[in-house]
């Protein structure tokens, strides 16, 4: 079940483990004329790349990895220039926001100073990522000859959580107890609706999706979804699709998420 995800070139960030890694393997796996990926990460010379490290030697003309670190402006500055001059006239098809932080915590427990990294990360990070790279996404979607929506065309494509859903959360907050976590992800899921307000007009398909409870670092071992199996169901969601999802919540499996 691979999905098409026909994108020329696409941006992925927390790219050296976890989903993003995954990601960047099954879009490796459906070949496509002079694809490009980037894949960012904080630290591409680190223990933790080693796996991204040995897929960037196999796959030398269309995967570059991109030192991209969402809580430092000057480093997302950085990267969008390297990438810009590597994608020329063409513009960035697809940003996909995958890099987050994790962290357990209740209203009596949760420190200051670590709801200020999930917001950071997960949500000023997200922004400012979008922010960055929309004159290359907004590029894209100019120089295409595709009418509507699309992920192939120009799209923004936020990882989010049913941590970031304010109705459901409540119910299953004794079982995941990750105050911090869930009140970012609300707040990026915010972003996303207002991102996708803005960006309607340049016709950048903008959109969450929620990759279900998977067996990563972030996940644990008590997590019940292969990554391979969440990632496929990202990739044939995103690739499907269209101007009828902007600004939309969906899980991997293509079902609607309640806000």
């Amino acid at each position: 079940m691979m999905a098409a995800v026909k994108a020329a070139s696409v941006l992925i960030t927390g790219a050296n483990r976890g989903l993003g890694l995954e990601m960047v393997k099954q879009i490796l796996e459906a070949p496509c004329p002079k694809r490009q990926i980037f894949a960012g990460c904080r630290d591409p010379h680190g223990p933790k790349s080693e796996a991204l490290r040995e897929l960037a030697k196999q796959h030398p003309n269309v995967l570059t990895i991109t030192h991209l670190d969402v809580t430092d402006l000057s480093s997302i500055k950085e990267a969008a220039n390297k990438v810009s001059s590597s994608l020329g006239t063409r513009g960035l098809n697809l940003l996909v926001n995958n890099a987050a932080l994790c962290s357990r915590g209740t209203l009596m427990t949760v420190k200051a100073e670590r709801m200020r990294d999930m917001f950071n990360t997960n949500v000023i990070g997200t922004l400012s990522v979008i922010r960055e790279f929309l004159p290359y996404l907004q590029t894209a979607a100019r120089a295409s000859d595709i009418s509507g929506m699309s992920c192939d065309k120009a799209a923004v494509i936020n990882i989010s959580s049913i941590g970031g859903s304010v109705s459901s959360m409540p119910g299953i907050y004794h079982q995941f107890p990750l105050l911090p976590y869930c009140v970012s992800k609300a707040g990026l899921n915010m972003l996303t609706a207002l991102a996708a307000h803005e960006l309607k007009a340049d016709e950048i398909l903008c959109m969450a999706i929620h990759p279900g409870w998977v067996k990563t670092d972030m996940g644990g071992e008590k997590a019940v979804i292969e990554t391979r199996d969440s990632v496929a169901g990202l990739l044939k969601v995103m690739s499907n699709s269209t101007e009828n999802e902007h600004g939309g919540f969906m899980d991997y499996t293509g079902q609607t998420m309640p806000w």
